[in-house]
C-alpha cells in the first residue's frame, strides 16, 4: 500500500512538472510583454504588472487553458494615455480580445490598425469610453472581428466604408459621439449582427428597409438622432427596440408590437400618429410612447396577458376615452404613465391590483369620480400624481397605509373636506400638493420629513396656523395663499432652517409680519390687518410728534432771536445795494442802460419759484457793465 502510494506521489509530480515546461508560453510573447511593461513604465510611471512573474499571471492578462499562448489583453480603468504600447500588442498573434475600455486615448495608431488587421483570431475590440477624436479608423483586414465598441468617445465625420468588410461583427457599438450623415446600407450585409448602438449621434435620414433582412438582430438602439421618416417593419428576432428622440413620423407599424419576442420597445420623443397597435407581444416589459401625437384609446384586449409588463408610458399624446380595467391584470407594472392625454372616466378600482406599482401619473387628463380607496392598498407607491382632473370626494382616510409614499399630487381637482389626519403619519412624504382644490376645516399635523414643498394655496382652510408647521426643519416652500387663515403668523417660523419661499397673501392674518432671513421670500399681500415689524405703526410714531411739540421755550426764544438777526442783516444789505445802484444811474445820465430782454420778468414770471430757480435774487437785471461796476463798488 505504501508504494503504491508513493507511485502515485511520483507520478503526479511528473506531471505537474511536465504541465509547467509544456506549458510556458513562447519566448517572443514573453518578451512583448516586458516590452509592454516597460513602456507602460516610461509613460505612466508605472505598470500594472511583475515582470519577474509568468505574464499569464498578469492582471488583465489571460492565456488559453494550458498557458501556451495570450488570448486576451484587458487593461481597463488604468488611465492610458499615451498609444504606443498599441503598437507592440499587436505582435501578439494570438489575440483574440483587446479591451482598453475607460481609458484617457485620445487616438488610434494606424499602425495598430495595420497590424492588428492582420491578426486571424482578433474577435473583440473595445475602445469604449475614451477621448478618441476625428473620423473613424478604417477597419480593413479584421475579417474576424465579432464585437467592435466605439462608444462614448468624440469620434465625428460620417459613417462610410470604414468598417466595410466586417463581415464576421456580431456587436456593433458606435453610440454617444459625433457622427453624421446617413446610417449605410451596407451594414444589412451583416447577416450574423446580433446588436447594433448608434445612438446619441447626429445622424439623419430614414432608418434602412434592409434592417429588416437582418435574421439574427436583437437589439437595435437608435435613439437620440435626427433620423426621419417611417419606422420600417422588424424580424421576429427583435427584441430591444429603442428608436426614441429623433423626428420619426407616420404611424406604429401594426405588427410590431406584437413580434414574439419583444420586450422593450422606446418609440418616444417623435412625431408618430394614429392609434396604439391592438396585438401587444405577451413578452413585453417596458413599452414607451410617450411625448408623440397618438390618439385614439388605450387597447384593452391585449393587456389581460401582459403579466411581464414592468413599465407602461403612454403619457402626452391625445388619447381618450377611458383608463381600461383590464391594467390592473398587469400584476408586474412598476410604471403607470398615462398623464397629460384626454383620458375621461373614473378611476379603475382594478388599479388596487397592482401590488408592485411604485409610480402612478395620471395628472392632466379630464378623470372625474372620487379617489378609489383601492389605491391605498399599493404599499409600494412612492409617487401618485392625479392632479389637474376633475376628481371630487375626499381624499381616503386610509391615505396613511402608503408608507413609501414620497410625493402626492392632488392639485386642481374639486376635492372636498377636510385633510385626513392621518395624513401626518407619511414618513415618508417630501412633497404634498393639494393646491386649488375645496379642501375645508383646519390645517392639520403634516409629516415631518417634508422637504420639497407643502401646497395647501386656493381652498377653503380656516383657523390659526398651526404652530406645529414650524417643525419642518427641512422644508423648502410653504404655500398657504387664498384661504381663510386668521390669527398671527407664528413668529417660531423664522427657525425653519431650509425655507426659502413662504406664501401667506390673501387670507385674514392679522399681527406683525416676523422678521425672515434674507434668503426667505415673504409674500403676504392682501392680508389687511398685516404689519410689516419694520414699517412704525400710528401708534409707535405719535412719541416724535409729541417731542417736536415741547421743545424748551429757552430753545425758541434763541431760535427767534437768531432768525430776527439774519432776516434784519439781509434787508440792510439789499437795501444798502439798492440805494447804491440808485446813487450810479444819476451818476451816468448820458448812458442808458442795456437791459437784457431776454431777462425781462413777464408777467407769468412772477413767482417764488421762477425767482429763487431761474433769475436768482434779483429782481432787475442790468447790463453786465452795470454788474462789474457794482461788483467793484462794493468791492471798495
Amino acid at each position: 500500500m505504501r508504494r503504491y502510494v508513493h507511485f502515485t506521489s511520483l507520478w503526479l509530480l511528473l506531471f505537474f512538472l511536465f504541465h509547467l515546461v509544456v506549458s510556458e508560453i513562447p519566448s517572443n510573447q514573453r518578451n512583448t510583454m516586458i516590452n509592454l511593461h516597460n513602456l507602460l513604465q516610461n509613460n505612466t510611471g508605472q505598470s500594472p504588472w511583475n515582470s519577474a512573474r509568468d505574464p499569464c499571471s498578469w492582471w488583465g492578462v489571460t492565456c488559453d487553458s494550458d498557458n501556451s499562448s495570450i488570448t486576451r489583453f484587458s487593461l481597463q480603468f488604468f488611465s492610458l494615455s499615451n498609444p504606443d504600447f498599441l503598437l507592440v500588442l499587436c505582435q501578439i498573434d494570438t489575440l483574440e480580445s483587446i479591451d482598453l475600455s475607460n481609458n484617457n486615448l485620445s487616438s488610434i495608431p494606424s499602425g495598430f490598425m495595420i497590424g492588428c488587421g492582420n491578426l486571424s483570431g482578433l474577435r473583440e475590440l473595445d475602445f469604449s469610453t475614451n477621448r478618441l477624436s476625428g473620423s473613424l479608423p478604417n477597419f480593413d483586414g479584421f475579417l474576424k472581428l465579432e464585437v467592435l465598441d466605439l462608444s462614448h468617445n468624440s469620434l465625428s465625420g460620417t459613417i462610410s466604408l470604414q468598417m466595410d468588410g466586417l463581415v464576421s461583427l456580431k456587436l456593433l457599438s458606435l453610440g454617444y459621439n459625433q457622427f453624421v450623415g446617413k446610417i449605410p446600407e451596407y451594414i444589412a450585409n451583416y447577416s450574423n449582427l446580433i446588436k447594433i448602438d448608434l445612438s446619441y449621434n447626429s445622424l439623419s435620414g430614414s432608418i434602412p428597409d434592409r434592417f429588416r433582412e437582418l435574421p439574427n438582430l436583437q437589439v437595435l438602439n437608435l435613439s437620440s438622432n435626427s433620423l426621419s421618416g417611417e419606422i420600417p417593419k422588424f424580424l421576429s428576432s427583435i427584441q430591444t427596440l429603442s428608436i426614441s428622440y429623433n423626428q420619426l413620423n407616420g404611424s406604429i407599424p401594426s405588427n410590431l408590437l406584437s413580434q414574439p419576442n419583444l420586450r422593450t420597445v422606446d418609440l418616444s420623443d417623435n412625431s408618430l400618429e394614429g392609434s396604439v397597435p391592438e396585438n401587444l407581444s405577451s413578452s413585453l416589459v417596458r413599452l414607451r410612447l410617450r411625448n408623440n401625437r397618438l390618439n385614439g384609446t388605450i387597447p384593452s384586449s391585449s393587456f389581460g396577458s401582459l403579466q411581464n409588463l414592468t413599465y407602461l408610458e403612454l403619457d402626452n399624446n391625445s388619447l381618450g376615452g377611458p383608463i381600461p380595467r383590464e391594467l390592473g391584470f398587469c400584476k408586474s407594472l412598476a410604471l403607470l404613465n398615462l398623464a397629460k392625454n384626454q383620458l375621461t372616466g373614473l378611476l379603475p378600482v382594478e388599479l388596487g391590483n397592482l401590488t408592485k406599482l411604485e409610480e402612478l401619473k395620471l395628472e392632466a387628463n379630464n378623470l372625474v369620480g372620487e379617489i378609489p380607496s383601492e389605491i391605498t392598498q399599493l404599499q409600494l407607491l412612492g409617487k401618485l400624481n392625479i392632479s389637474w382632473n376633475l376628481l371630487n370626494g375626499s381624499i381616503p382616510s386610509s391615505v396613511s397605509r402608503l408608507q413609501n409614499l414620497n410625493h402626492l399630487d392632488l392639485r386642481a381637482n374639486n376635492l372636498s373636506g377636510s385633510i385626513p389626519g392621518s395624513i401626518g403619519n407619511l414618513n415618508s412624504l417630501i412633497q404634498l400638493q393639494l393646491g386649488s382644490n375645496e379642501l375645508g376645516g383646519r390645517i392639520p399635523s403634516m409629516p415631518l420629513s417634508l422637504q420639497i414643498a407643502l401646497n395647501l394655496s386656493s381652498n377653503l382652510f380656516e383657523g390659526v396656523i398651526p404652530e406645529t408647521l414650524s417643525q419642518l426643519e427641512r422644508l423648502e416652500v410653504l404655500d398657504l395663499s387664498n384661504n381663510r387663515l386668521t390669527g398671527i403668523i407664528p413668529d417660531s417660523f423664522r427657525g425653519m432652517g431650509s425655507l426659502t419661499e413662504l406664501v401667506l397673501s390673501n387670507n385674514l392674518l392679522s399681527g406683525s409680519i416676523p422678521d425672515f432671513p434674507p434668503r426667505v421670500s415673504v409674500d403676504t399681500t392682501g392680508n389687511l390687518d398685516l404689519v410689516n415689524r419694520t414699517e412704525p405703526s400710528p401708534t409707535q410714531m405719535s412719541p416724535t410728534r409729541k417731542t417736536k411739540k415741547t421743545l424748551s421755550p429757552l430753545l425758541v426764544a434763541v431760535i427767534g432771536a437768531g432768525s430776527t438777526i439774519v432776516i434784519s442783516i439781509v434787508a440792510f444789505v439789499v437795501l444798502w445795494i439798492y440805494k447804491k445802484a440808485i446813487q450810479i444811474q444819476s451818476e451816468e445820465q448820458f448812458s442808458q442802460p442795456q437791459v437784457t430782454t431776454e431777462n425781462i420778468l413777464s408777467s407769468n414770471d412772477v413767482h417764488r419759484s421762477n425767482i429763487n430757480g431761474k433769475y436768482g435774487n434779483f429782481f432787475y437785471i442790468i447790463s453786465f457793465r452795470r454788474m462789474v461796476s457794482l461788483y467793484f463798488m462794493l468791492g471798495r
